[in-house]
């Protein structure tokens, strides 16, 4: 199984949070409703801090 930093975990559950609370943003500036995609944001972000996240596939 893939091994993620526990700061990569929060960024996550944050996008997460953020996706059930109805604030979280795309690129393109709509509303995010799914979880894999509110997911997807979260491991990118915290890709962009140098955190410990495998690459993308």
């Amino acid at each position: 199984m893939t091994k993620y930093g526990e700061k990569a975990h929060d960024k996550v559950e944050q996008a997460m949070h953020e996706r059930k609370e109805g604030t979280l943003k795309s690129g393109s500036g709509k509303k995010v409703t799914s979880k894999k995609q509110a997911i997807a944001i979260g491991l990118s972000e915290a890709r962009k801090e140098g955190r410990k996240v495998p690459k993308k596939s």
